[in-house]
């Protein structure tokens, strides 16, 4: 069995659910074959989420990391880069608000994921379900997070892969309710993170197909 690690947010601000953390829940009760997962809470606040993610790291030893945001996307969103920078238009869980602060004093200035990402992205479109490569993980506590577990593993992952992933709201949060975000039931996108998953861990090469952006 091959040990893969994914981490999903608390409740963020006046939320009292996060799928980000639901779908994680998801895949460890209902792994892809050949795989043990782990789920693991990330607190949405800077600098404390990326040491309960490398006490993580640390105690489930995985061969395969995959945080997962909320993002008000369409369906699954395989981030392509970590920048290292904090820019926060709001504050975080703990009341931070950081601007132009790097991630990592002296980090290169971006991360590529590892994961197959386009591979990753077609087969879960061969699902019928909406997919995409994103250019951003914005610059809030997702990115943080991408990028300290990029730089984790780049300076201590020895053979460690990972990435991040975006995914939607549910149908039942207060933004979908007022009409400001689309939706999915998390049941449907942690079908996707499983595909994702199996993927990633099947393939560690990935595919030249188009995805980019114009702007």
């Amino acid at each position: 069995m091959t040990r893969v690690l994914v981490t999903g947010f608390e409740p963020f601000a006046q939320d009292t659910y996060n799928p980000s953390w639901a779908a994680a829940r998801l895949l460890e009760k209902n792994p892809p074959d050949g795989a043990e997962v782990t789920a693991v809470q990330l607190p949405c606040v800077f600098g404390k989420s990326l040491s309960v993610l490398r006490d993580a790291v640390r105690e489930t030893d995985p061969a395969l990391v995959v945080s997962i945001g909320l993002s008000p996307r369409n369906g699954i969103s395989v981030e392509r880069v970590a920048i290292n920078v904090n820019d926060c238009p709001i504050p975080d869980n703990a009341g931070r608000q950081p601007v132009d602060e790097p991630i990592v004093a002296e980090g290169p200035a971006a991360y590529f994921s590892t994961l197959p990402i386009k591979r990753c992205v077609t087969e879960v479109q061969k699902t019928g379900m909406y997919a995409e490569v994103s250019q951003t993980a914005g610059t809030f506590v997702c990115n943080h997070v991408f990028y300290g577990l990029m730089h984790l593993l780049a300076t201590e992952g020895e053979q460690r892969r990972g990435g991040f992933v975006h995914i939607p709201h549910t149908p039942e949060m207060p933004a979908v309710a007022r009409g400001q975000v689309p939706s999915l039931p998390v049941e449907i996108t942690a079908n996707g993170l499983r595909v994702v998953l199996s993927t990633a861990l099947a393939h560690e090469t990935d595919i030249a197909v188009a995805a980019g952006a114009t702007h």
